[in-house]
Formats: structure tokens, sequence, C-alpha cells
């Protein structure tokens, strides 16, 4: 029984000092990034850093961060932010947001509130943290913007994952439950008012191949660019309107795109009437885009679907390979 009892006392000091040294090292690595960042001329402040979760998790906890990066012109703020870990499974990580939080984009500024967000993280067990595949779960989910205009849903899904085989090539999956787009938004589509206010679907299943893996020197340096992008399958419904989108793209290390995306959309004249309304399609060419699409939508053998491919070639877009649409938009990450 002493032998034993000996045993149990070795084992659990062992275990506290394998916690402990951890849980030291583990904050003093966080601190050094920091520091690291600040004299990157980031901002990176943090009220309060603490590792606590003995004997079994390392639960780290950020109090009042801010990180702002100048050179891409993102920044982020939360009154706390959290990184859950089980002490013998350090590569996997909970992470999980407050109920309010504010994101600084090169465009404009963005409130962010929900009832719940959190994302599981698995972790490859280099030093750079390659991410291996990843959960994100936020419910009661706005967004506003600096003008106060709200985009909200009442649960977004998304997920990521490393496919297998490939150094930097990822599979996304996203859903948004009750989408409800900003007032502004949908009043410039639906000036007549006869569109729900939400989304009764909005799903994506894409593959997208970077130019280097997401790892720790992504939010640190360069972020990876895409250099394809599958779409499997896009879809959204709004009312009547259904949309689906489905194609390949290539895209150069300028970030212009070239390959196909096909549209497919049922009861398309609601969607070109949309179009005319906001002014997107010109009142004096609706009855010739009308007639050109109803040729088009004949030939699918249904009427009220459209199947619309969009070739990007050369900087431009063109539907069929032969009508412009205009410039192609640069596929590109800051």
């Amino acid at each position: 029984m002493k032998r034993l009892l000996a045993i149990v006392l070795i084992a659990a000091s062992l275990w506290a000092g394998y916690w402990f040294m951890g849980a030291n090292g583990l904050k003093r690595g966080l601190e050094a990034w920091l520091q690291e960042r600040r004299a990157a001329g980031w901002q990176a402040d943090v009220a309060d850093l603490s590792v606590v979760g003995f004997p079994n998790r390392f639960d780290t906890t950020f109090n009042e961060f801010v990180l702002a990066d100048p050179d891409s012109g993102w920044a982020w703020q939360a009154p706390f932010f959290q990184l859950l870990a089980l002490s013998y499974q350090p590569n996997h990580v909970i992470a999980v947001w407050p109920n309010s939080q504010t994101l600084a984009t090169p465009l404009q500024k963005f409130q962010i509130s929900s009832a719940s967000m959190q994302a599981s993280l698995r972790l490859g067990s280099s030093t750079d943290l390659p991410l291996e595949r990843a959960n994100l779960v936020a419910d009661t989910l706005l967004i506003t913007d600096e003008a106060g205009q709200s985009t909200a849903m009442t649960a977004l899904r998304m997920a990521v994952e490393r496919v297998a085989g490939h150094d930097a090539r990822y599979h996304f999956g996203l859903a948004a439950e009750d989408l409800e787009p900003a007032k502004t938004a949908r009043l410039a589509l639906d000036m007549g008012g006869n569109l729900p206010p939400r989304f009764s679907n909005f799903r994506a299943d894409i593959t997208a191949e970077f130019s280097q893996r997401w790892d720790r020197a992504a939010l640190e340096s360069r972020r990876p660019q895409p250099v394809m992008i599958d779409i499997a399958a896009i879809n959204a419904q709004w009312g009547q309107m259904e949309l689906a989108v489905a194609g390949k793209l290539q895209i150069d290390a300028a970030g212009v795109p070239t390959g196909q995306v096909v549209i497919k959309a049922r009861n398309w004249r609601d969607i070109l009437a949309m179009a005319v309304a906001s002014g997107a399609v010109p009142q004096a060419l609706a009855r010739q885009a009308e007639q050109g699409l109803q040729m088009l939508a004949q030939m699918s053998g249904d009427p009220n679907t459209l199947d619309l491919p969009i070739d990007f070639r050369a900087g431009l877009m063109m539907v069929g390979g032969v009508l412009p649409l205009g410039p192609a938009p640069k596929i590109q990450l800051r």
C-alpha cells in the first residue's frame, strides 16, 4: 500500500510539474508573440493575460484585447477572448468570443454581436501551428456597419478542413440560417418590397487552394492568396427566387480569375425585374435583356429556369463567352 501511495504521489507531482511548466511556457510564449507584433508595428494590447485550468486544462484568457495590423488595414477589439485546450491535447483548441466585438476592415468598421460564438480548431504539431480543420458556430448574429445598417442571421455555421495530400488546399462549408440583408441592400434589390425580409436558404460548398498554407505566419505576415477556387455549390433562396452557382476559377498572382462559373436562376424574370429596379440593368435595355434571357431559358428546357455561363478571360467577364459584362473582380486577400 505504501508503495502504491508513493507511486500515486510521484505521478501526481510529475503531472503537476508538467502542468505548471506548460502553463508558464504557454503564457510566456503568448506574451513574446504580442511583443513581436508590437515590434513589427502592430497594436497588440491586452490588459491581462492569464492561464488557468489545473490539472487537466490550459484555459487562456485575454482581457481588453486589441489587435491591429496597419499594413493590411485590419483591426479587431474585444473585451475578452479565450483559447481553451485540454492539457493532454494542446493542439485541439476551442476559441470563445464575447457577445460583442469590433472588426475594422480596409473598407469600414463593423460591430458584431451574438448570443454565442465559438470555434473548434485542430492544429498541426509543428511550431508553425498549421490549420488542419476548424468549425465555427455563431448564434443570433448581428453585424452592424458604421451607417447603422445591420445584417442578421439566427445562426452561422462554417467549417474548413485541409484536403488530404495537399499542403494548402482546403474544403469550406457555410450555412447561414434566416439570413436578413441590411435594409439598404434589401431596398436596393427589392424596391417594390415584394420579397420576405429573410433568405430561407443560403449555403456554400467550396474548395480553394492557396499560395501557402494557413498557419501562424498567415496572421503575422502576408495572407495566403487564393490560386484556385472550385465552387461545388452556392445555393440561395429568397422568396420565390432561387439561385445556384457552380464553377471553377484559376487565379493569377495579380488576383485576376480565369475560368467559368454557371449561375442557375429559377424564376429569373423576378431577378431581372429586381436588377432593373435597382439600376443594375438600365430600363432602356430591360426588354432586350428579357428577350435574350428568355431564349437562353428555352434552351435549358425550362422557361422559368436560366442557366447562365459566365466566362472569365483576360480580365473580363462575358456571358457565354460573347456578351461582355465588364472587368472581372480581382480576388485578393489583405
